[in-house]
């Protein structure tokens, strides 16, 4: 009797935690949680897009242009015909492409050069002044230049982004480095022999996790913003690849006739963005419990 109570116990623990760590988690953390939704649901979109209706988004039919939205048409036509609730919902997958693979690529090279830099006096000389001269350029010309040296592409429109905003997060991993490099813990582990990499590892890394992350999901959402913006003005993505940008683009000269041709991948770039922003506010207060108990 005794070992089925126990073996009841240990199997309903999880189940019965798991609801508490939910409420537990929306209680503390509301942004985080609300913003994390949106995120999954546009990550379902974007990964089930072929089953949600749609149709391709790159089939002409000229006969059907400019259909109201409609039973048939949910989102209606563009000028070309072609669907316009198929082009916004594939449109999901650029953006989230574009976002996280220009903050991961660029959060990573930041974080390795802020690592350097911040620890080698002569390459924080050198380095960090290329990385001001890349800061004085606004990162929408700078990914406009850099994509006019290469052809419209998913991968270019990354590249070009992420090269404009390393330098942000070099210069945040530097700070961090720089305050870290004068802690009592870092010099007691110089001061007894520890090696440079193992002081990195050991040390230093895990201390710049936090404002990473958090930085990271800003670079985000700006991506996102920048993709459209590149999009929009003809500098991004190939016109055929179905991006949010690329539709406004299209319909932005027959807004005043069809505006729902720019309302709605307007309304989804700015929900995502907006759920992206959130989840970086609820992880600022989540590593900071000193400032979350401020606010």
């Amino acid at each position: 009797m005794t070992a089925i109570s126990r073996e009841d116990m240990a199997g309903g623990a999880p189940a019965a935690a798991a609801p508490g760590f939910v409420r537990e988690a929306v209680r503390r953390h509301p942004t985080m949680v609300l913003g994390g939704a949106i995120l999954l649901a546009a990550a379902f979109v974007a990964l089930a897009a072929p089953y949600l209706g749609t149709v391709d988004p790159q089939a002409l039919s000229p006969i059907r242009r400019l259909k109201p939205p409609s039973e048939q048409y949910w989102f209606g036509t563009d000028m070309l015909g072609r669907d316009l609730y198929s082009r916004t919902i594939y449109g999901t997958r650029v953006s989230l492409i574009v976002g996280f693979g220009v903050a991961f690529l660029s959060t990573a090279v930041g974080l390795a050069i802020g690592l350097v830099t911040g620890l080698n006096r002569v390459a924080d000389a050198i380095v960090m002044r290329v990385m001001d001269g890349l800061m004085a350029i606004p990162s929408v010309l700078l990914a406009i230049a850099l994509m006019a040296l290469t052809r419209a592409s998913l991968g270019n429109v990354v590249f070009a982004i992420t090269v404009a905003e390393v330098p942000r997060v070099t210069r945040l991993v530097r700070g961090v480095v720089l305050t870290l490099r004068e802690r009592p813990f870092v010099e007691a582990a110089v001061a007894s022999g520890t090696g440079f990499f193992r002081l990195l590892s050991r040390h230093i890394l895990p201390n710049t996790v936090a404002p990473v992350l958090v930085q990271g999901t800003y670079i985000c959402a700006s991506a996102m913003i920048t993709e459209a913006i590149l999009s929009f003005i003809g500098a991004g993505t190939p016109p055929n690849i179905p991006s949010w940008g690329n539709v406004m683009a299209d319909g932005r000269s027959l807004f005043q006739v069809a505006p729902y041709l720019v309302i709605f991948p307007a309304i989804f770039l700015s929900l995502t963005v907006l759920a992206v922003n959130l989840v970086g506010d609820g992880l600022r207060d989540a590593l900071d419990p000193r400032l979350a108990r401020r606010m």
